[in-house]
């Protein structure tokens, strides 16, 4: 086990990005790591990378004047190496991710990968699914998905960690125990899913604009984190997501068909069976719901669910923050769970505000 004496060097590219950022705040808190290198998504130096002051990324993001006096530096593989780095975290998007994960992975560097690159397994999925065509389909096979609670035993091991995306995290923790319990009915699970502004990514775009953000659907019947949910859950799934007029967070409502003769009591006692040692994720109480506010800032799922007996009809509602359990977080305690750490090292509690890059 890595001991506070011997700190765990570690460097985030994309640190630049909503998720980056999120990253290099939860590092922070941690006990046993040491921040390497930040770096941008890109091989061409950021805005901050090109400030002449050594407190570049404290200039992009204000909230860490006095505790992050570092660069973002651009990306190439020897400059990550350079700071000898025993893991790194990619934020970075997919062809980004596609093509340095390969390296970093040659150079026996631990990868934890928050792009889609590696969490679909068949590698003919990314044409259609993410624009490019995998050249890696070995090093799908031997990725560790990276939902803790569902699959810690690879993650201990893994080189390579596909951080799962924010809308699968969401579904896939409420949905895959009751489907591989059986009691889910063989028809297609409906997902609708409201995400904050934050998982547009902080790049500028009209609809996420102040004035022009609004509730509204998007990607219907064609989002690339539907595949992701079918692999992970081992059912169909149509998903419709939405953006929210919040700045971060996700509140997602799954309809499913119960098997024959299951009941709201099958339901609880297999999610609480499943769910009762994990720190993060949190059956709610009958009549009591998730709410985006309750999780934001958290590497929390909260889950809650009714059952209409009459239909044999399953509502279940679960909400997590799309850049912490959905995001950095999630790539955080999968850090954790690699390098022997206790999974709830780096995590502090709530915070009074919601700030998208407060700490």
């Amino acid at each position: 086990m890595t001991s506070e004496r011997d700190p765990l060097t570690v460097s985030v590219v994309g640190a630049g990005g909503y998720a980056g950022v999120e990253l290099v705040g939860l590092l922070l808190r941690h006990p046993g790591v040491r921040l390497g290198g930040l770096f941008g998504s890109s091989q061409r130096p950021t805005a901050a990378s090109t400030a002449a002051s050594a407190s570049d990324f404290a200039a992009a993001f204000p909230a860490f004047r006095g505790m992050v006096d570092m660069p973002i530096r651009a990306t190439s593989i020897d400059a990550i190496l350079a700071d000898s780095p025993k893991a790194v975290f990619l934020a970075t998007p997919h062809e980004a991710s596609h093509d340095l994960v390969p390296q970093l992975c040659s150079e026996g560097v631990i990868v934890f990968d928050l792009s889609a690159a590696f969490r679909l397994t068949d590698a003919a999925a990314y044409p259609k699914s993410y624009g490019f065509t995998h050249q890696h389909p070995a090093l799908l096979r031997s990725s560790a998905y990276g939902l803790a609670e569902l699959n810690r035993s690879k993650i201990a091991h893994a080189q390579l960690v596909a951080v799962p995306g924010c809308y699968p995290t969401s579904v896939i923790l409420p949905m895959r125990p009751l489907v591989e319990a059986g009691l889910i009915a063989p028809r297609p699970i409906i997902v609708d899913s409201t995400s904050g502004v934050s998982g547009a990514g902080r790049s500028p775009s009209l609809r996420s604009l102040y004035c022009e953000v609004s509730q509204q659907p998007y990607g219907v019947l064609n989002h690339r984190h539907q595949p992701e949910m079918e692999q992970e859950c081992g059912a169909p799934v149509i998903f419709t997501p939405h953006l929210g007029p919040f700045p971060r967070g996700i509140l997602s409502t799954v309809h499913a068909t119960l098997s024959s003769g299951v009941t709201a009591a099958d339901v609880r006692s297999t999610l609480e069976a499943r769910y009762a040692a994990e720190p993060f994720v949190h059956v709610l109480p009958e009549d009591v719901w998730p709410s985006v506010g309750a999780v934001v800032g958290s590497n929390r799922c909260d889950i809650g669910f009714a059952v209409d007996a009459s239909r044999s009809h399953l509502i279940v509602c679960s909400a997590i923050d799309n850049l912490v359990k959905g995001a950095a977080g999630q790539a955080l305690q999968c850090m954790n769970i690699r390098f022997g750490f206790d999974e709830r090292a780096g995590f502090s509690l709530p915070a009074s505000q919601t700030q998208l890059t407060a700490h």
